[in-house]
């Protein structure tokens, strides 16, 4: 065995939670070191939809305008469509990730950063290129085998998978972000709740120029109601767009508890052309694979000195595309702390708030993407296919709501409803964007939190109460607009006060220096670097222009004082030293 190298934070996993966290570490100037066992970023384009708070953590780390370049953009996401095929009579559609004009405004009032679809075959090279462009050492080809922890530190055994050599890595933490058959969770023990593999699906990847059929309806999601088709069942399948309009990537379901299906290129090829409705499209397979649906995620994140995160504590089906954003959330969530720690500027009990704040989030997804399956129930009730099994009557009941008939009416009627049901699934700007944590990384301002006017899941809610993010309002520099979100973020804290709060500013800096800590403070208002444009932050703030709001370095609300304080210093500093676990 070779000379072991050392690092002091070893990421083992290059996907998105593990890109995410390299370009998070790299950016923050953490040495640090990524191992994957696989030759390259991802070779299948399984992730794709990219919500608002992940393109937020894309601008903070500087690569969202090489996402958007390479992303299908929100205006072309969204008129999702239910068929009895692409070619074939259209059932329903839905406008979704925002894109109805009810909801738009949501969308743009609640950040400065669009949503978009990219493909995690174009997504990872960009925050891995990013990532090792910066001082990222990463290491393909190379399989984690196992690990010992200590009081100092982690040893950790990998195998070069050129060569077959093993060799020793040794760091002070460790990043377990390997998927969802993580060794790393199962070698130090994570608890888990729920179950893998509780139903069969295949992946179709293909390319057929689809333009005359979808151009006209564009949107990221395609789905065929075709009772009796090639691998039965009801015959729910996902034609998804992959690029628009000539790459594609169909999910089937398949019987779990059977011996999984042999699709060779003939069979994909005939499953594509069912759902396609044409089967004189010309069709080129380009890939095949089968997945389980999981309904399983850890209750904890973090043993000793190894944290993990995305795939590995939270597993579930891609319904409401939740998987990838909130594998990048975890990372970005974490790299800010680990850096702190490392450089001394804060206690190790700050590591401790990783774990209480994204384990509620990791049962959050996994739950709500379950159900969203689930919500395909009422659909197929509707259009009466529920408890049926043969294909020609289901394709009747489904014909029938054509009818001039009391029956029909109520079938449509019924239809309608059940399609609303799926605004949970694809409208979910709560789920994306609420999260509001409560652990010791957070001061309490000693308000209770504020009550959900709307549906919580929904619709986003936006404040400053000390754990939400931080609301996004337009601001003025020279004549430009800047968000809130651009003065926060770049591995700092930041402080936003109004005129009358100058007093915080001066703080900020008195403070700042006593710990050794980076802390930016902007007041806002007239003859000021920066203004309040629209006076929507003025709205936002939630505490007095003598107030401030004080954001940690991942844009959530550390703390926030609603007026200025009789010694402002003195309980900045307490509401630092609290989040910081610094003595």
């Amino acid at each position: 065995m070779s000379e072991t190298l050392q690092t002091d934070v070893l990421v083992i996993g290059s996907g998105p939670a593990g890109g995410g966290a390299a370009l998070a570490l790299a950016t923050l100037g953490v040495d640090h070191m990524v191992v994957t066992k696989y030759r390259w970023t991802a070779n299948t384009p399984r992730a794709h939809i990219t919500n608002q708070r992940t393109m937020e953590i894309f601008r903070d780390l500087g690569i969202e305008d090489d996402v958007l370049a390479q992303g299908t953009p929100h205006d072309l996401m969204g008129d999702t469509v239910f068929c009895t095929s692409l070619a074939g009579d259209e059932i329903g559609r839905v406008r979704t990730w925002g894109t109805h004009p009810a909801r738009e405004a949501d969308y743009t009032l609640a950040s400065p950063s669009p949503n978009c679809d990219i493909p995690q075959t174009f997504l990872e090279p960009i925050v891995i290129g990013h990532a090792a462009s910066r001082g990222s050492s990463i290491r393909f080809d190379t399989e984690y085998l196992r690990l010992v922890q200590d009081d100092e530190g982690v040893t950790v055994t990998v195998r070069d998978r050129v060569t077959g050599s093993e060799y020793d890595i040794r760091a002070k933490y460790v990043i377990g972000a390997d998927g969802g058959r993580s060794a790393v969770a199962a070698d130090v023990g994570l608890p888990f709740e729920g179950q893998m593999d509780v139903a069969g699906s295949m992946n179709i990847v293909f390319h057929a120029d689809l333009s005359h059929l979808v151009e006209h309806r564009p949107s990221v999601l395609y789905w065929v109601l075709q009772p009796g088709a090639e691998v039965g069942g009801i015959g729910l399948g996902l034609v998804r767009m992959v690029r628009p309009w000539n790459e594609w990537l169909i999910v089937w379901g398949y019987d779990i508890t059977q011996p999984p299906p042999e699709v060779d290129d003939e069979m994909a090829t005939r499953i594509a052309h069912e759902l396609i409705g044409d089967d004189s499209i010309p069709v080129t397979i380009r890939s095949v694979s089968l997945w389980g649906n999981n309904k399983m995620y850890a209750t904890r994140y973090r043993a000793g000195r190894v944290f993990c995160m995305g795939d590995a504590v939270h597993r579930h089906p891609p319904s409401n595309g939740l998987g990838s954003n909130t594998s990048i959330q975890d990372a970005y969530n974490l790299a800010w702390k680990l850096a702190y720690v490392l450089r001394g500027s804060a206690g190790e009990a700050l590591l401790d708030s990783y774990d209480v704040e994204r384990a509620p989030v990791g049962e959050q997804i996994v739950l709500r993407a379950n159900k969203s399956i689930e919500e395909f129930g009422p659909i197929f009730d509707a259009l009466g296919l529920t408890g049926e099994s043969d294909p020609e009557l289901m394709r009747r009941h489904i014909d029938a709501r054509a009818a001039n008939t009391p029956e029909a009416a109520r079938q449509r009627a019924d239809l309608r409803e059940a399609l609303e049901l799926k605004n949970y699934e694809f409208n979910a700007h709560g789920v994306e964007l609420g999260q509001r944590y409560v652990s010791g990384a957070v001061a309490s301002d000693g308000t209770t939190e504020p009550e959900y006017t709307r549906d919580r899941e929904l619709y986003y809610h936006p404040t400053t109460w000390p754990g939400a993010r931080l609301p996004h309002a337009w601001l003025g520099r020279d004549g430009r607009r800047v968000s809130t979100h651009d003065l926060a973020g770049k591995g700092r804290f930041c402080l936003l006060t109004g005129i009358a709060g100058e007093e915080w500013a001066d703080a900020a800096a008195k403070v700042a220096t006593e710990l050794g800590v980076e802390v930016v403070a902007h007041v806002i208002g007239p003859g000021r670097e920066y203004i309040d444009l629209y006076d929507d932050w003025a709205r936002a703030r939630e505490v007095g222009e003598d107030g401030c709001v004080l954001v940690r370095p991942d844009t959530h609300v550390a703390w926030r004082a609603a007026a200025l304080a009789d010694d402002p210093a003195a309980d900045l500093r307490r509401a630092l030293t609290t989040v910081l676990a610094r003595p």
